[in-house]
């Protein structure tokens, strides 16, 4: 198959290097400095290139903030049968996008990142496939994703971002807190340590997905559950009350379990 990906960033330059052994595969990025360390496919930096390329399928990796931008702009130079495709962590606005192109599609979300997963072991991250898209298109990411050995789920629209607001919002949130918080330590002990790696690699993440993800309309509702857990445990503290701590301790024992 012939893929376009939009994008040389983290995500754009692991799926060329996953896909360009068994496809012929050609990598867009209009900054050439960001394309010199990507092998075994065409790199392209002007929207003519993908004229003549003739893809069958464009997987969109660009920032969330350009995701439907980059569409736009390749849609004019590509055959109307040709599938889109996004991995985009935030998927608001894509639905009623993709449906005005009158063009098949698929969208799907593979639930690590460069940051924190071992990619060359994917085998306890998950993905995500819409189950509003096209059925070719699921076909192709799930024989693509199985090959990853990644868990497969899926969920429409909505259900996914109900997903990304629970799995997301609440990391995020309560690692900026912690990170918002911190002072320097002279000698941190692990558990710091590990929270501190943690909130490094979060904050390396690109500002306006993280803005993106916590701007969910979903995401208040969980933001509100910690705030209340946050007022009941410091209820506890000031009370010194060690009955109650020890209830807290049990349930959220539990809610790990």
């Amino acid at each position: 198959m012939k893929i376009l990906i939009l994008g040389a960033g983290k995500m754009g330059t692991f799926f060329t290097d996953v896909l360009s052994f068994k496809h012929e595969v050609a990598l867009y990025d209009p900054d050439p400095k960001r394309l010199r360390f990507v092998f075994n496919t065409y790199r392209m930096t002007s929207l003519e290139e993908v004229d003549e390329f003739n893809p069958e399928l464009v997987i969109n990796a660009a920032t969330v903030k350009y995701t439907i931008d980059a569409f736009k702009q390749v849609i004019p130079h590509v055959n109307p049968n040709c599938i889109l495709s996004d991995i985009a962590s935030v998927k608001t606005g894509l639905q009623n996008f993709y449906e005005s192109t009158g063009m098949r599609y698929v969208s799907t979300h593979p639930m690590f990142g460069p940051t924190f997963a071992g990619l060359d072991n994917l085998s306890t991250e998950n993905a995500i496939i819409i189950s509003e898209s096209d059925h070719m298109g699921k076909v192709f990411f799930k024989d693509l994703y199985n090959t990853l050995k990644l868990n497969i789920f899926e969920y429409t629209f909505e259900e996914h971002d109900e997903t990304i607001a629970y799995s997301l919002s609440i990391p995020f949130a309560s690692t900026l807190v912690f990170a918002s918080v911190m002072k320097h330590q002279e000698a941190p002990g692990t558990t710091f340590k590990k929270h501190m790696t943690i909130a490094r690699g979060l904050l390396s993440e690109d500002d306006y997905l993280l803005t993106e993800i916590l701007f969910n309309p979903h995401t208040i509702g969980q933001v509100e559950e910690i705030r209340k857990e946050l007022a009941y445990l410091l209820e506890i503290i000031k009370e010194k009350n060690s009955s109650k701590m020890q209830e807290f301790l049990e349930k959220i024992r539990k809610n790990i379990e």
